[in-house]
């Protein structure tokens, strides 16, 4: 086993290895055969496959979870999709700028783009200006069929709850990056020892300003893990009851089985930001192993019928 081998591999191949159950890993771990007697099964990036496909569909799709969880009546942050103008005016329509300028003007504290489908928070960019939205647009068309815009709010607390057959076998918060001044190092320097963080999100004025001693300073408005946030576990309580029923309103109005829902607190309020089909917890793995073993264990026992 590879000690790069991610850890979604890893649990798998724990999980065959005690089960009796032959696994085939290609593809540098994206694609994964497991078969025992006359079953067989696949793993086809961070999905193991219990998801139907519409359901898989519509969770990858940012644009169609917004309609789904609207039409059911589920709070969540609005996404508006505009189909990439190569697709041809047929496709795309002929006013989809004009369009995206009166959502800039509607929301005067900015939009976020991102494409439509995607994880890991790449290519989301907040926008305030349509100097900003043009390179944005720009940017994610280049390498997207589709783009969605939301409002930008200020979130004041970001959960991800890991959900099988509407039991919430996980749920953390992302605890964005930041720093504590000493009265002595400026922003620049007390950040020097985040590398995830992008140091050019944040005002240039700011970074060369020596940071009060005790004043705390958030890096990033993302509270993505591959921008350097943390995951933090949340015991029971209101927040973890609160959240777990959202997220079970908002599977269930997708209907799907495993999945990963990011719900946001705006204005004290929680909404759904969005469902991922995929389940990954590579940055939880490596601070708690056997929750992220347990929850995939629990969910391959769903795909072998729990026959042991």
């Amino acid at each position: 086993m590879s000690s790069n081998e991610r850890i979604f591999v890893q649990a798998i191949r724990s999980y065959c290895a005690r089960h009796g159950i032959a696994i085939d890993v290609r593809a540098d771990g994206w694609l994964i055969a497991m078969h025992r007697g006359g079953t067989r099964r696949f793993a086809f990036g961070y999905d193991i496959g219990l998801n139907s496909a519409i359901a898989h569909r519509l969770a990858n799709d940012k644009s169609a979870t917004s309609e789904v969880l609207a039409l059911a009546g589920v709070p969540s942050v609005a996404h508006h999709l505009f189909l990439n103008p190569k697709l041809g005016e047929h496709v795309a329509g002929q006013r989809w700028w004009e369009a995206m300028l009166r959502l800039l003007m509607q929301h005067p504290q900015g939009l976020v783009a991102k494409p439509n489908e995607g994880t890991a928070g790449r290519s989301v960019i907040k926008v305030t200006s349509s100097a900003e939205l043009e390179g944005a647009v720009s940017e994610i068309f280049a390498m997207s069929l589709g783009l969605v815009i939301a409002p930008y709010v200020e979130i004041e607390d970001e959960v991800r709850i890991i959900l099988l057959d509407e039991t919430p076998m996980v749920v953390y918060g992302k605890e964005r990056p930041s720093v504590t001044g000493d009265g002595v190092q400026t922003l620049r320097e007390l950040a020097g020892a985040m590398p995830k963080v992008k140091l050019d999100e944040l005002d240039a004025r700011e970074l060369n300003v020596v940071v009060p001693k005790g004043e705390r300073r958030f890096l990033t408005w993302r509270h993505n893990l591959d921008a350097g946030a943390k995951p933090v576990l949340i015991a029971d309580g209101e927040v973890r009851a609160t959240c777990a029923k959202l997220a079970i309103d908002a599977a269930r109005a997708i209907g799907i089985t495993f999945a990963s829902i990011d719900l946001v607190r705006v204005d004290g309020a929680w909404k759904v930001l969005e469902i991922n089909s995929g389940v990954m917890m590579e940055a939880l793995g490596k601070l708690h192993p056997g929750l992220v073993q347990a929850t995939y264990d629990a969910a391959l026992d769903r795909v072998f019928g729990s026959e042991h």
